[in-house]
């Protein structure tokens, strides 16, 4: 009997194909270039570049105002909604511009009153209005399931700004480097988008479609903006009160780290929201592609985390001799609480894609609340790492908080939530194990990270094979099979 749902299912894989290899080759060619640079460049260059990270945060979620996951979760956006949001952001988004080009001075002042960040803001800001630009190319091909191009713009996008972030690195132009490199990266992905996007805008913004997606996009915006807010005010903390060297180090860790948790959590996102938004007013199908999908996450997510973590002093030593041994522990105990920072996220996006927007609030409230208290408790130690062991606790409170909330919102229960899960842990733990045995056999750096995973994968997918998961047997018969149709 044929399968019903197997051209969804197709086009599920192939979205879920085109997302992964996105991100696999940004995040490549990112590391790449990030490797350079994080050898020719100082600690300081870092920290410069990451305060203004600090802003530019605030201002792209402004920009979008949440406009772009009120797209996504639309049922039947039309042309009216596209150019609205767009419109919209454009306007927002130079105008917060300006204000931030007059802000740079009082900027300086915040961070240790470094007079170098005032050229560089004005440049760096440069790329949210940019990247506000493509937010509707991008969410019209997302909403087809589509992103083909959008995996193509970005490849593009990093290899351009990668080679220009490199070769001002190597001319000796220190922070620079890093705010062209955005730019560069930002500009270049905006213009292949408006060139093979097919799409330009019909009118100007339109009150009632204005309205239909603030509804959803106030919520989004809302819990973005405290999302945003307790993600960068740990760099606030440490660059205001600490010192760019330190804020160079943990950003360091902090960005290496969110390769790893930001990337699934993207991949997720442009995968399954526009996927479970169609079976919104269905419960027992978009019950039954929640359990899909949270095991499928933790599938992949638990090996990837634990492993990165079991890795992660032999990868820095192999990539950056000692220059940033500082970095490693931070950044082993960040990848352990991307755990939940992924999952959190997951669990947020089903209440997206169900029309619950207002709940994404309640769930940042919670996130935030537990984060406070995690900086007041540990911020007068005086110490970096203090802070960041503060952000995993935090994690890991939130999750258990919001899968409850989750569970009980959609009728599947907590401890189905977990039980999903739950068979992936244990697998995970060994495969961990087995790395860090390895690592204590004295070989060269290089060697130790091969070592640690070839081992380690080969211990989990032993154990998934001897076991007989399911998504073992799906993984590999797309992959093998028809991954090669297209």
């Amino acid at each position: 009997m044929p399968d019903a749902d197997a051209p969804l299912k197709l086009k599920t894989a192939r979205t879920l194909k085109w997302n992964t290899v996105d991100r696999l080759a940004s995040q490549v060619l990112y590391g790449v270039v990030g490797i350079v640079l994080a050898n020719i460049l100082t600690e300081e260059d870092f920290g410069l570049v990451g305060a203004l990270l600090v802003f530019q945060a605030f201002a792209i979620i402004f920009a979008d105002s949440g406009f772009g996951a009120a797209l996504l979760q639309k049922k039947d956006p039309d042309d009216r909604d596209y150019s609205t949001v767009f419109w919209f952001n454009l306007v927002v988004s130079v105008a917060i511009y300006w204000i931030l080009w007059f802000s740079s001075p009082l900027i300086a002042d915040i961070f240790q009153g470094d007079r170098r960040l005032i050229p560089l803001s004005k440049v760096m800001f440069l790329t949210f209005v940019l990247n506000a630009l493509a937010i509707v190319q991008t969410n019209r091909l997302m909403k087809r399931m589509d992103v083909k191009m959008i995996a193509v713009s970005n490849l593009i996008a990093q290899t351009g700004g990668g080679i220009i972030g490199v070769a001002l690195a190597l001319g000796g132009f220190g922070a620079w480097a890093l705010v062209w490199q955005s730019v560069a990266l930002a500009g270049i992905k905006t213009g292949i988008l408006w060139a093979t996007g097919h799409w330009m805008p019909t009118c100007g913004i339109k009150k009632d479609s204005l309205r239909k997606i603030w509804r959803i996009g106030f919520s989004v915006f809302s819990s973005s903006m405290l999302n945003t807010l307790f993600q960068t005010i740990y760099s606030f903390v440490i660059g205001a009160f600490y010192s760019l060297a330190s804020l160079g180090v943990y950003t360091q860790a902090d960005k290496w780290s969110k390769m790893g948790s930001a990337s699934m959590s993207q991949v997720l996102t442009a995968s399954f929201v526009p996927l479970l938004a169609k079976f919104q007013d269905n419960s027992e199908d978009f019950k039954r592609y929640v359990r899909k999908i949270n095991r499928f996450t933790a599938f992949i997510l638990f090996p990837f985390m634990t492993g990165l973590a079991a890795v992660g002093e032999p990868l820095f030593h192999t990539l950056f001799g000692n220059k940033w041994d500082a970095a490693v522990i931070l950044f082993q105990i960040l990848v352990v609480r991307g755990i939940f920072v992924v999952l959190v996220s997951l669990y947020g996006n089903y209440m997206l894609a169900k029309g619950y927007g207002r709940r994404l609030f309640m769930i940042e409230v919670v996130k935030d609340v537990a984060i406070a208290v995690a900086i007041l408790a540990t911020i007068f130690f005086n110490s970096v790492e203090l802070l960041v062991w503060g952000q995993l606790a935090a994690s890991v409170v939130t999750y258990a908080l919001i899968v409850s909330m989750v569970g009980k919102t959609l009728g599947y229960g907590i401890w189905n939530m977990i039980a999903d899960l739950i068979p992936f842990a244990f697998p995970s733990l060994v495969m961990c194990l087995i790395c860090l045995i390895l690592g204590m056999i004295p070989m060269a750096p290089f060697l130790t990270l091969v070592a640690e995973i070839a081992g380690g994968g080969i211990i989990y997918i032993g154990i998934m094979w001897w076991w007989d998961y399911p998504e073992l047997k799906e993984a590999s018969s797309y992959i093998f099979g028809r991954f090669r149709q297209k």
